[in-house]
């Protein structure tokens, strides 16, 4: 994901990166290059790869998250253009939720801002694990180490100040997007930095849910049972579908469905038409069990030794999404994974002010503020913190009203 403030050429990388590793279509390169023209440029205005929307064409900066896809032919990557601007904080969020390396962009004439802060701590809030920070525009200060040290500095002495360093991996990249340096290739303005381009560091990133292990994590979507198959080995086949959302399970392995703590053992796992042995994270799969249990949509099978107690009752960090103020008078749902619960707001702790990182009360939220809140349940959950899992560690709050999406959770 990429994300700074408005104007530190996010969407200028991106294209850039896109440029270089040779993976825009002719006539995509075509579009932009005479939007280019009709706007008096002398050279191609790679930011057009980014702002699809009309309005943000007209008016230069990134409001809706724009995703790309390339390849470099050793991984696939998917990048997320967050907006800078602060109204769009939970569309920024919204990228951020599945990220996992933020590129924070800092302009080196103006140093570390505002939407620098916001967005660094906003990442380290929805636990992405990397951070590059990539002090953008060194063409314009004369490609000057001295700036660059003092951005490093400012930045890493911040990243302190809210437990950003050391609790994630920070590096430090001088570039220039505009004109290609030290994003795919080195170039020669910037000889006295030895350090990777940021394509080497994008390759060198390790993958999702490869640097810790994982508990076993499967929520149930689809209890699959042909009944009216003509086919007699489908008559008893009951299988349960879904996507393992973190760890991995294998033929045999003690398995318990929570909430309601029946235990079984795998009997067969199902990918396709195909059996496999075991499976891993983000497989979509079936699971058969030996017991014919009671399981159904919405609960978690785990394994037996890593199963947790359901809970009535959560903490979380949430950002208000909604054009509709938060009413703790009011009965929400909160979706957690496949499952949902009718929610009241126990009580709302505190509102984070991204700008000073001041904490202060309030008695609702308005659309982009985040807060820390109670919720009082009526159906049991199985959660993790945010810290220990991200996918069943957050969830979404709806409004049962317009069955709209109005906030964003990621449990303490």
């Amino acid at each position: 994901m990429t994300c700074g403030s408005v104007d530190d050429g996010k969407s200028t990388l991106i294209g850039r990166l896109l440029f270089d590793s040779k993976t825009i279509l002719a006539d995509t390169m075509t579009n932009i290059s005479n939007t280019s023209k009709k706007r008096g440029m002398a050279a191609v205005d790679l930011s057009l790869l980014t702002d699809g929307l009309q309005a943000e064409r007209e008016q230069g900066i990134t409001i809706d998250v724009a995703y790309r896809y390339f390849s470099t032919g050793t991984r696939k990557y998917i990048i997320a253009d967050a907006p800078g601007h602060e109204q769009y904080t939970r569309n920024m969020v919204t990228a951020a939720s599945t990220a996992n390396l933020a590129i924070i962009l800092i302009d080196a004439r103006r140093g570390v801002l505002t939407q620098t802060r916001r967005h660094s701590y906003l990442a380290h809030l929805v636990g992405i694990p990397h951070i590059v920070v990539a002090v953008n525009k060194m063409d314009l200060v004369d490609y000057s180490q001295d700036v660059y040290d003092k951005i490093c500095a400012d930045y890493t002495q911040f990243a302190k100040e809210i437990g950003l360093a050391g609790a994630r991996d920070i590096r430090f990249i001088p570039m220039s997007a505009l004109n290609g340096d030290m994003l795919v290739d080195r170039l020669d303005n910037m000889s006295w930095y030895q350090g990777e381009t940021l394509l080497e560091m994008l390759e060198k990133a390790p993958a999702a849910h490869t640097e810790q292990s994982e508990q076993f994590r499967f929520p149930v979507q689809f209890v699959c049972r042909p009944h009216a198959s003509a086919d007699a080995d489908l008559h008893d086949f009951r299988g349960f579908m879904g996507r393992i959302e973190s760890g991995e399970i294998a033929v045999g392995d003690a398995v318990t469905v929570l909430p309601n703590g029946y235990q079984s053992t795998v009997k067969a796992i199902q990918l396709g038409d195909k059996q496999l042995q075991s499976a891993i994270t983000e497989q979509s799969i079936t699971l058969l069990l030996e017991d014919e249990i009671d399981t159904s949509r919405g609960d978690m099978i785990v394994k037996s030794n890593e199963a947790t107690e359901p809970v009535k009752q959560i903490e979380a960090f949430v950002c208000w999404l909604g054009e509709t103020p938060l009413s703790t008078a009011r009965t929400y749902i909160v979706r957690h994974t496949t499952r949902e619960s009718k929610a009241k707001i126990g009580a709302i702790h505190y509102k984070v002010d991204v700008n000073t990182l001041e904490e202060q009360q309030t008695n609702d939220l308005k659309m982009n503020d985040i807060a820390r809140l109670s919720f009082k349940l009526a159906q049991p959950l199985m959660i993790d913190s945010y810290k220990t899992n991200r996918a069943t560690g957050a969830f979404i709050v709806i409004d049962e009203s317009t069955n709209s999406t109005v906030g964003a959770g990621m449990i303490v």
